[in-house]
């Protein structure tokens, strides 16, 4: 009985098989690529806002410490985002005509509260809770970045769940004093200081689900 297929059909089949495998590998390495992109994530994009804060001038510029404007920052779940009444603090007085702050002044007048875009936000199905991280010793910086150097605010972590666990499972990288939490240029401890911290503040870093997820 004479041949059916010509020899060099098992070498094409084994190239359309392996051929296969390598495509569908790119394509799953494409799509992890694209989706933990800064594109993707928005990381480092700037965000459309009612009005161009600075923190760069506010923070690096005037002084002024987080807590002045995120007052729940140690105590709530949820930094907050400030009220018009803490802008009208001080600028009922300074720039009290800037056609820029018009906005500020339109809310403060009608008592309806500026819309601002979040720009570290976690999903809905993620819980973060401010308050213990702050208590544990992790600095602003570590999730926000250097704020304190942005003319206009952006995201600078992709907040996905390895971001989150990198974090977790390696407290000791960015854990700080109590007292220097709020301060943006700190420097973390030595070794043997982050060690003491993490004992003295009970750091207990969980990586279940059930610790994030509801």
């Amino acid at each position: 009985m004479s041949q059916l297929f010509h020899p060099l059909t098992n070498v094409v089949s084994r190239a359309t098989i392996f051929g296969a495998l390598l495509a569908a590998a790119g394509a799953l390495g494409l799509i992890y690529m694209i989706t933990t992109s800064d594109y993707a994530t928005q990381a480092y994009v700037v965000r459309t806002q009612p009005v161009d804060f600075s923190h760069e001038h506010h923070v690096s510029g005037l002084g002024l410490d987080c807590r002045y404007c995120h007052t729940s920052v140690e105590n709530s779940p949820f930094a907050g985002i400030p009220a018009t009444e803490i802008c009208m603090n001080c600028h009922s007085q300074i720039w009290s005509d800037s056609p820029k702050l018009a906005p500020v002044r339109e809310s403060f007048a009608t008592n309806k509260p500026l819309k601002w875009t979040r720009v570290t936000d976690v999903p809905d199905f993620v819980h973060f809770d401010h308050s213990i991280h702050v208590a544990k010793g992790m600095g602003c910086v570590v999730c926000h970045g250097r704020i304190d150097k942005m003319p206009l605010t952006w995201r600078t972590s992709s907040l996905h769940m390895r971001w989150c666990l990198d974090c977790h499972r390696s407290p000791e990288e960015h854990i700080r004093p109590r007292s220097d939490v709020f301060r943006l240029a700190s420097e973390t401890p030595d070794d043997k200081g982050q060690q003491v911290l993490i004992e003295k503040y009970q750091v207990r870093n969980p990586t279940t689900c059930s610790a994030c997820h509801y």
